[in-house]
Protein backbone atom coordinates (compact mmCIF):
# COMPACT_ATOMS: atom_id res chain seq x y z
CA UNK A 1 0.00 0.00 0.00
CA UNK A 2 1.24 3.12 -1.03
CA UNK A 3 1.81 6.31 2.09
CA UNK A 4 -0.15 9.52 1.13
CA UNK A 5 1.57 12.37 2.88
CA UNK A 6 -0.43 14.29 5.64
CA UNK A 7 -2.22 17.05 3.73
CA UNK A 8 -3.35 14.52 1.48
CA UNK A 9 -4.41 12.34 4.13
CA UNK A 10 -6.41 15.55 5.66
CA UNK A 11 -7.78 16.22 2.67
CA UNK A 12 -9.35 12.75 1.78
CA UNK A 13 -10.69 12.93 5.78
CA UNK A 14 -11.81 16.14 4.73
CA UNK A 15 -14.03 15.14 2.06
CA UNK A 16 -15.07 11.97 3.42
CA UNK A 17 -16.86 13.32 6.45
CA UNK A 18 -18.33 16.10 4.54
CA UNK A 19 -20.12 13.62 2.81
CA UNK A 20 -20.83 12.02 5.72
CA UNK A 21 -22.46 14.53 7.05
CA UNK A 22 -24.65 15.21 3.41
CA UNK A 23 -26.12 11.67 3.45
CA UNK A 24 -26.63 11.97 7.44
CA UNK A 25 -28.72 15.15 6.92
CA UNK A 26 -30.45 13.83 3.69
CA UNK A 27 -31.49 10.91 6.04
CA UNK A 28 -32.64 12.87 8.57
CA UNK A 29 -34.84 14.92 6.51
CA UNK A 30 -36.30 12.15 4.88
CA UNK A 31 -37.22 10.37 8.40
CA UNK A 32 -37.85 12.95 10.65
CA UNK A 33 -38.10 16.29 8.98
CA UNK A 34 -41.02 14.65 6.85
CA UNK A 35 -43.21 13.56 9.38
CA UNK A 36 -42.74 16.82 11.39
CA UNK A 37 -44.43 18.94 8.68
CA UNK A 38 -46.61 16.03 7.76
CA UNK A 39 -49.91 18.53 7.99
CA UNK A 40 -48.41 21.21 5.23
CA UNK A 41 -47.07 18.31 3.25
CA UNK A 42 -50.69 16.39 3.29
CA UNK A 43 -51.59 18.41 -0.12
CA UNK A 44 -49.37 16.72 -2.10
CA UNK A 45 -50.12 12.89 -3.19
CA UNK A 46 -47.35 9.94 -4.65
CA UNK A 47 -49.25 7.27 -6.04
CA UNK A 48 -52.38 8.55 -4.57
CA UNK A 49 -51.17 8.87 -1.01
CA UNK A 50 -50.92 11.38 0.89
CA UNK A 51 -46.83 12.66 0.92
CA UNK A 52 -46.05 12.51 4.58
CA UNK A 53 -47.66 8.86 4.48
CA UNK A 54 -46.10 7.67 1.33
CA UNK A 55 -42.63 8.67 3.37
CA UNK A 56 -42.81 7.14 6.53
CA UNK A 57 -44.07 4.05 4.54
CA UNK A 58 -41.79 3.66 2.00
CA UNK A 59 -40.32 6.90 0.74
CA UNK A 60 -37.57 7.13 3.44
CA UNK A 61 -36.75 3.37 3.17
CA UNK A 62 -35.94 4.03 -0.52
CA UNK A 63 -34.15 7.23 0.08
CA UNK A 64 -31.77 5.27 2.42
CA UNK A 65 -31.09 1.89 -0.11
CA UNK A 66 -30.40 5.03 -3.13
CA UNK A 67 -28.15 7.18 -0.30
CA UNK A 68 -26.07 3.63 -0.09
CA UNK A 69 -25.77 3.13 -3.66
CA UNK A 70 -24.68 6.89 -4.49
CA UNK A 71 -22.11 6.24 -1.73
CA UNK A 72 -20.49 3.45 -2.60
CA UNK A 73 -19.59 4.92 -6.14
CA UNK A 74 -18.86 8.60 -4.80
CA UNK A 75 -16.38 6.81 -1.92
CA UNK A 76 -14.86 4.68 -5.08
CA UNK A 77 -14.50 7.84 -7.11
CA UNK A 78 -12.88 9.31 -4.21
CA UNK A 79 -10.52 6.31 -3.73
CA UNK A 80 -9.19 6.10 -7.09
CA UNK A 81 -8.80 10.33 -6.71
CA UNK A 82 -6.53 9.88 -3.77
CA UNK A 83 -4.82 6.35 -5.09
CA UNK A 84 -6.83 4.60 -2.41
CA UNK A 85 -8.10 1.64 -4.11
CA UNK A 86 -9.14 -2.41 -3.97
CA UNK A 87 -7.03 -3.31 -7.16
CA UNK A 88 -3.56 -1.57 -5.32
CA UNK A 89 -4.53 -3.37 -2.50
CA UNK A 90 -5.09 -6.90 -3.85
CA UNK A 91 -1.66 -6.79 -5.88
Amino acid sequence: MRKIDKKEADAYFRLRTTLIVIYLAIGFTASFVVVFFAEALSGFSVNGFPFHYFMGAQGAVLTFIILLFINAIVNDRIDKKFGINQENKRG
